[in-house]
């Protein structure tokens, strides 16, 4: 597998022959998926390896500087995601106000012509160059490589789109997020010292330092599974501002493994969400705390065991 940038400071040809599907593909989700398929059946059908071009960072904030914007999938997740679907390269395209600049010419010439394009597969609502004038349609016309378009996927008579996703994520609707991507929500991170109020309550936590640009779901208590050193544990996980004892106003991600025993710091842990239990709520004292902490690890082992 390869990862290659193209950035227009740097422009070079990549004389490897290959079919790709084109696009943001926040979330990589079953939308997305439908453009990775048929990639990955042109590639096939043309004796060569598949490939995905994306951007970084988000072209909307390039373009509207909307550096506070948050995403579902972030690069490296996007890239591992990618291959987990069967891509073997992923090009990844600088995208610079200067970039953003580009006529659809240029963009096709300069940037898609460093590429040895067989196929090409976008969304029915991707656009490029200069404030999106090219489309999909100008590019099935003004491409020598054959193009390919794969209209709206449909959910519930709804398009299944990054930004239906976002918001169910804002709403704690993990399990139809996971409906709408085809696989469970996930974010992975590095744990980092906290303050040790879990030990004392007998529920010991990994707390987890993300990307920034990840957005959670709502704050609550969620059951999910955590991976980390090559094994999977059960996980209650919270996200909130612990009002009981130790508030914080910075949004804490904190993960209790289940059955976990050891140290975690510094350790990279990838945590998939599955179901929302309850919100976070600030108890009369630890004690109470506890006993709900203990009802929260059983709805966990009740929900995922099997």
């Amino acid at each position: 597998m390869r990862i290659e940038r193209i950035d227009l400071q740097h422009l070079r040809k990549i004389p490897m022959p290959t079919t790709a599907c084109i696009g943001y593909f926040d979330g990589m989700h079953r939308g997305h998926q439908q453009l990775i398929e048929k990639t990955i059946a042109l590639a096939k059908e043309h004796h060569c390896e598949s490939s995905l071009i994306t951007f970084d960072p988000d072209p909307e904030v390039t373009i509207f500087h909307l550096e506070d914007k948050k995403h579902i999938t972030p690069l490296n997740q996007k890239i591992n995601l990618a291959v987990r679907f069967g891509i073997k390269n992923v090009f990844i395209i600088s995208f610079t106000k200067e970039m953003s600049e580009l006529s659809p010419e240029d963009f096709i010439h300069k940037v898609l012509g460093c590429l040895d394009l067989k196929a090409l597969v976008c969304g029915f609502d991707f656009h490029y160059g200069y404030k999106g004038a090219g489309n999909a349609e100008t590019l099935q016309k003004e491409t020598a490589f054959e193009t390919y378009v794969i209209n709206e996927i449909q959910e519930d008579g709804e398009k299944i789109s990054s930004t239906r996703i976002l918001n169910q994520l804002e709403e704690g609707k993990v399990d139809e997020v996971e409906r709408l991507l085809g696989y469970p929500f996930e974010v992975d991170g590095y744990v980092r010292p906290g303050n040790h109020v879990g030990h004392q309550l007998g529920f010991p936590t990994a707390n987890i330092y993300i990307h920034p640009s990840y957005q959670l779901p709502k704050p609550g208590v969620y059951a999910g599974y955590a991976y980390t050193q090559g094994k999977r544990y059960l996980a209650m996980i919270n996200i909130g501002h612990n009002p009981t004892c130790n508030y914080q106003e910075d949004l804490s991600f904190e993960v209790h493994l289940l059955g976990f025993t050891g140290d975690l710091y510094g350790k990279r842990v990838r945590v998939l969400f599955k179901n929302y239990l309850r919100e976070e709520r600030k108890f009369k004292n630890i004690d109470n705390l506890r006993m709900q902490l203990e009802q929260d690890c059983f709805a966990v082992k009740r929900l995922l065991s099997q």
